[in-house]
């Protein structure tokens, strides 16, 4: 039919998972089933929804659509009727670019792009570019999470991927252990400095360690929470490795004495118990930062994430160090320790050391970044300030930091934190993804995104999200447990939302959500019974003043939650 130019479409593009597989094990029975498939399933669907079948390639076909919905939800009503199959499974990317028709064949980026997404699709699964998750209206591209930022091959551009069908395989127990990724879980480094006053600094030698890996997204790097609770304890390797769910455990230990300092790290495959890499590093105090950057890098080299990216981290690394004053190091490291270890009774100690920091060197964005975040904290968890106490401090201070270091994840972090509680959703996602681009194994940062993808309609992704963070942190607080539970009651899944809360370890601390959630259910007398116990706890409760400091981007959601608390008898 000759050339019919170039325009835009919605390309379809699956094929069949373990064809060669499935082929090789009975190609008689995989032709009948596939050819099964083609006639009563694909095609007969594809027309369905308007499509247009323009090249079938024995196990996979090319779909132009005019319209990208058509696109979406075809692709899902295929996964849906070959869930159950027996044999065939299907892998599908979906795409909106621009493509070229000529004779019986189909050329350009659209095509490109969707085979190339295809190729990420687990089994069963969708997944679609940044650009169509964002064409497409809200409640489906609700059922899409976010797979992050993909280099896929012969694409010159980085694509940002959403997937479908693929939250059930990610949330597996065994995804850690199973995952592609080196799994790497850092024990806090032991103090052999014989002065527990200088217990601080080991920790701190860990923690920036830590924080070194975890920018890297070709590693799975377990949260600190989960590692540091083995501080002080005999265990194995390899108790550390099922626990955690990791393969391979970095182990050390810090002598600091006078302005000397010896490292010593020890990397672990857990499997076999052998070392990978073990170097002893005797330095002056003042290379306190070398040091970090060549464990940083020698553990990437070991596990091979180093492909071409040793000379980018490093670089990261001496980034997000931000200073060279040791003494405003020594500062931030002390600061650091009394707000992990006193909570909201060290916070006064920590702010006076983040601002002394700050005062040695005053471009030293960490710090400020740090002290943003302790404002912030005084609000969100410890209730102790009012967010008009803080608002304006904690803005100035992480608006600070990024001027100085705009890859600093905690700032973007905070902002994201601040823009929720102004109502401000575009901005505030917008630094939350900023932040988890430049830390991707930051369980925390994980889960407190999740919040904002709630408040923001996105609760399938708010849920693998959580699911997520969970995994990076097996020993995780119990607020992941709630905020999963509110994504769960907020996409109406409201069984599953009790089922989560009940793995809280304190559940009295998610009453009020519990009391809306058996309220929604029709379970009025347990309703009534956690409210009752949650009024115990605050007694000057209104709905109506709670709901004053909600933003939810659909006032229906708010209404679920506020009718929810109304059936449970909350007082208005």
């Amino acid at each position: 039919e000759g050339s019919m130019g170039r325009r835009l479409a919605a390309i379809l593009a699956a094929d069949v998972a373990g064809y060669s597989r499935l082929m090789g094990d009975d190609q008689a029975g995989t032709l009948r089933a596939l050819r099964q498939v083609r006639t009563e399933v694909f095609t007969q669907t594809v027309n369905h929804h308007q499509g247009e079948i323009v090249k079938s390639m024995g196990d996979g076909w090319l779909v132009e659509f005019s319209s990208l919905t058509d696109a979406i939800t075809c692709a899902i009503a295929i996964q849906e009727r070959l869930a159950e199959h027996d044999s065939i499974q299907l892998r599908v990317g979906v795409h909106l670019g621009d493509v070229t028709r000529e004779d019986e064949d189909i050329f350009g980026d659209g095509v490109n792009i969707a085979a190339r997404l295809q190729e990420m699709s687990q089994p069963g699964g969708i997944v679609i570019s940044d650009f169509a998750q964002r064409s497409i209206d809200r409640k489906l591209a609700a059922d899409f999470i976010n797979l992050g930022t993909q280099n896929l091959k012969n694409i010159a551009e980085p694509i940002t991927a959403y997937g479908w069908g693929m939250t059930e395989i990610a949330a597996k127990p065994a995804d850690v252990s199973s995952s592609e990724k080196p799994s790497l879980a850092v024990l806090p480094f032991d103090n052999l400095s014989g002065d527990p006053e200088q217990e601080y600094f080991a920790d701190g030698m860990s923690e920036d360690i830590i924080t070194g890996l975890s920018r890297n997204p070709d590693l799975f790097v377990i949260s600190r929470n989960s590692t540091f609770g083995y501080k002080g304890k005999i265990i194995g390797v390899r108790d550390v490795g099922s626990e955690l769910g990791a393969k391979f455990v970095l182990k050390g230990s810090v002598r600091k004495g006078g302005q000397r300092i010896r490292v010593t790290a020890q990397l672990v495959d857990v499997a076999t118990d052998n070392h990978l890499w073990a170097e002893r590093f005797d330095r002056d105090l003042d290379d306190v930062f070398t040091v970090q950057d060549e464990v940083v890098g020698s553990i990437l080299h070991a596990l091979g994430a180093a492909d071409g990216i040793l000379e980018k981290a490093a670089r990261e690394r001496r980034a997000s160090i931000s200073t060279n004053d040791l003494t405003a190091y020594d500062c931030f490291l002390q600061a650091r320790d009394h707000f992990y270890q006193h909570g909201d009774g060290g916070f006064d100690v920590a702010e006076a050391l983040y601002e002394k920091a700050i005062s040695l060197d005053a471009g030293y964005a960490r710090a400020y970044s740090a002290l943003a975040w302790l404002h912030f904290v005084r609000f969100k968890l410890f209730r102790t300030k009012r967010f008009d106490e803080i608002q304006s401090k904690a803005l100035d201070l992480a608006q600070r930091a990024l001027r100085l270091d705009p890859s600093d994840f905690r700032a973007h972090w905070v902002l994201g934190g601040l823009y929720l509680h102004e109502g401000k959703h575009s901005q505030c996602l917008a630094e939350f993804d900023k932040a988890l681009r430049a830390n991707p194994n930051d369980a925390n940062l994980l889960a407190w995104s999740a919040e904002a993808l709630v408040y923001c309609e996105r609760t399938t992704e708010a849920v693998e999200r959580c699911e997520r963070a969970i995994h990076l942190n097996p020993n995780c607080p119990d607020w992941y447990y709630w905020i999963m539970g509110s994504a769960l009651f907020h996409g109406g899944r409201y069984e599953e939302a009790l089922a989560v809360m009940q793995k809280m370890s304190a559940p009295e601390h998610a009453r009020r959500l519990k009391a809306a959630t058996y309220a929604q259910l029709g379970q009025i007398e347990e309703a009534q019974s956690e409210a009752k116990e949650f009024l115990k706890a605050v007694p000057g409760f209104s709905i109506g003043t709670w709901a004053e400091t909600e933003h939810y981007t659909d006032p229906k959601e708010l209404k679920r939650y506020v009718d929810g608390m109304r059936k449970a008898g909350l007082p208005e």
